[in-house]
């Protein structure tokens, strides 16, 4: 992938989000830890305070896993040690950014390094090749698994906690036909207009998603317009789009403070009848903050996320007590990344010492765990759980795809149908 540009948007993404991290790390220290005595186990975070985009994600991801190792010592830690955090900073954009990052957690000897993500995926991997400690990320890529699948003695310390973003594409004409199989939702027209960034993530889901509209012939792809970030301007999008008059559109972007910028936009002169999905990006806090009234009504999706039922409700809960009291928002993606990373690697601590990377990876590939954002499970070639429902038929043996409304000027879970909090409501402009 190619480094983008800042954009002032993203300047005040990383400026909300970088006062969140300072926050955070303010209250980091031994205190923590406290409860628990011993020599500590050190987890390694690459977390980017700083950049045009993922600050927020990454935020986020350290806010969970600074859950998780609270409650974790204040129970005693894993057997008397406690568990600590070491947090370097990270350039997720570019190569050498990255792989600065990874070696400085190795050269620190840290037990295990967990990461929400990195933009390129494979540098932070071969940075990491020679150091065995039990590496869990949440790259969402497709190259990431498949770099495993064919080095597993390179990289079978490499784990990753969510399925492929080749699923966005795949799932998503599914969730159509089920919607309107519901009766919830009758398209205006069998015709889709896909607007994609011109990064290799949002590619391979374009890809996928052609591939599976072609395939499963129920709906059909009239155009796919490209976009370059940073998109300054949405105008042109919506005028294509309005030409088109598909009857879904398929914004395939992931940064939350442009997607904010188009639901203004385009809910200030839609397209009457359309259904509007964004991919990922509205589960970022900022997006709400910044699209206000303007987010009623558009659907948005994760291949992983934080569920609501009542295990996801509680970590949802204790998250909003511990950094939300005096309000904000709540990240529906990663936040529950890190909190589940911690809590997974505790328990592989407590089968094998986290000084014997071999037997604390083989713990990991053999392990099953229930986490909040679902089951996980790293017995295959790819070391990565299971999407449901493409990849398992039981939501108790994967990690589910959600697909998200904005009602009520909160993210609500319309499916799938096991973890739903809320039906289908049209949109102000399908009405």
């Amino acid at each position: 992938m190619t480094s983008p540009t800042p954009t002032r948007r993203s300047a005040l993404t990383r400026t909300l989000a970088a006062a969140a991290l300072t926050t955070l790390m303010a209250g980091a220290p031994g205190a923590l830890w406290a409860q628990a005595g011993g020599k500590p186990i050190t987890v390694g975070l690459p977390i980017a305070q700083s950049g045009p985009a993922g600050v927020a994600d990454h935020a986020d991801y350290l806010k969970g896993a600074q859950l998780a190792v609270k409650e974790i010592n204040a129970a005693g830690g894993v057997k008397g040690r406690p568990i600590e955090l070491k947090v370097v900073d990270i350039d997720i954009m570019t190569p050498e950014g990255t792989q600065a990052a990874m070696r400085k957690l190795a050269d620190a000897k840290v037990q295990a390094i967990a990461s929400p993500f990195t933009i390129i995926p494979i540098p932070a991997m071969e940075a990491v090749a020679n150091y065995k400690a039990p590496y869990l990320h949440g790259n969402t890529s497709i190259a990431s698994l498949d770099h495993v699948r064919k080095n597993p003695k390179k990289f079978g310390h490499v784990f990753q906690i969510d399925p492929a973003e080749t699923f966005y594409g795949a799932g998503f004409p599914i969730f159509l036909e089920q919607l309107q199989a519901s009766g919830a939702w009758k398209p205006v027209n069998n015709k889709v207009h896909i607007v994609t960034e011109q990064l290799a993530y949002t590619q391979v889901i374009t890809k996928s998603a052609e591939e599976t509209f072609k395939k499963r012939g129920k709906y059909e792809v009239v155009k796919v317009t490209q976009i370059q970030f940073p998109v300054q301007d949405w105008g042109p999008v919506l005028q294509d789009i309005k030409k088109t008059g598909a009857g879904v559109l398929m914004i395939n972007h992931w940064v939350a403070a442009e997607l904010a910028a188009f639901a203004k936009q385009f809910s200030a002169n839609p397209l009457p009848g359309a259904l509007v999905y964004l991919q990922y990006g509205p589960s970022q806090p900022e997006f709400l903050t910044l699209a206000g009234p303007a987010a009623e009504g558009f659907v948005w999706g994760t291949v992983y996320g934080a569920y609501a039922d009542k295990q996801g409700q509680a970590f949802r809960d204790k998250y909003k007590a511990e950094y939300l009291a005096k309000g904000g928002v709540m990240g529906m993606v990663y936040a529950a990344g890190g909190y589940d990373t911690v809590q997974l690697l505790a328990k592989a601590w407590a089968q094998a010492e986290p000084e014997k990377f071999d037997a604390v990876n083989d713990v990991i590939r053999k392990m099953t765990y229930r986490g909040v954002a679902g089951f996980y499970r790293f017995d295959n070639a790819q070391q990565a759980p299971l999407h449901y429902p493409l990849e398992t038929p039981k939501l108790e043996d994967g990690i589910a795809h959600l697909f998200f409304q904005v009602q009520g000027g909160a993210h609500r879970i319309i499916a799938p149908d096991a973890l739903k909090e809320v039906g289908f409501k049209s949109a102000p402009w399908m009405k």
